[in-house]
């Protein structure tokens, strides 16, 4: 009896235990962060969610280190508190409230604890359309590159029409020095 009763503790002890509950893959948009970040209620809580694959220009926090004012990557795409502003309000025109469907890749979670996902608000994925309209980067994290493909064709579409944040700035003159004749036109 106590030979059966120790191998039946030493199997409890290595049995598995039951997986997690999975987290719900459809929920409503409850704050909108910024241009790559939402909180989303998925079933009775509120989940941090990053958008997988892009990277939309940050908006400047009080608890963030300044970076230095303003960069451009990739030579173009301005990263900036004003391209910042607008990225977040195509993301809260896009998802704002809405209903929302989370698609998964690998990894679930980022450093920060943050759920990773494409986005979908019916037909439409908001990563790859963020990236269509010009206000977000491809980002490519391994091994989450399930839509890699499709975001740098979107992406090269939108930088070859100038669309969103890709818009060419316009040139700067410089005015000749005070008292120095103009060039005649």
């Amino acid at each position: 009896m106590l030979r059966a009763l120790l191998v039946a503790a030493a199997f409890a002890a290595v049995a598995p235990h039951p997986p997690a509950a999975p987290t719900p893959s459809t929920g409503s948009v409850v704050f909108v962060v910024d241009g790559d970040t939402i909180h989303v209620q998925l079933g009775g809580r509120v989940e941090k969610v990053r958008y997988i694959g892009v990277n939309a220009p940050e908006i400047p926090h009080p608890h963030h280190r300044a970076h230095g004012g303003p960069r451009r990557t990739n030579g173009y795409f301005p990263h900036t508190t004003a391209a910042g502003e607008a990225a977040r309000q195509i993301n809260l025109e896009l998802v704002g409230g809405k209903s929302v469907r989370l698609e998964f890749d690998h990894r679930r979670r980022d450093e920060y604890r943050r759920l990773l996902a494409y986005v979908w608000v019916g037909d439409v994925m908001i990563n790859a359309e963020l990236v269509r309209r010009g206000y977000a980067e491809v980002m490519s994290v391994p091994p989450d590159f399930r839509h890699r493909a499709l975001f740098v064709r979107l992406r090269d579409e939108a930088r070859a029409a100038g669309r969103g944040l890709w818009q060419a700035a316009p040139p700067v003159t410089v005015p000749p020095p005070h008292g120095s004749p103009r060039p005649a036109r």
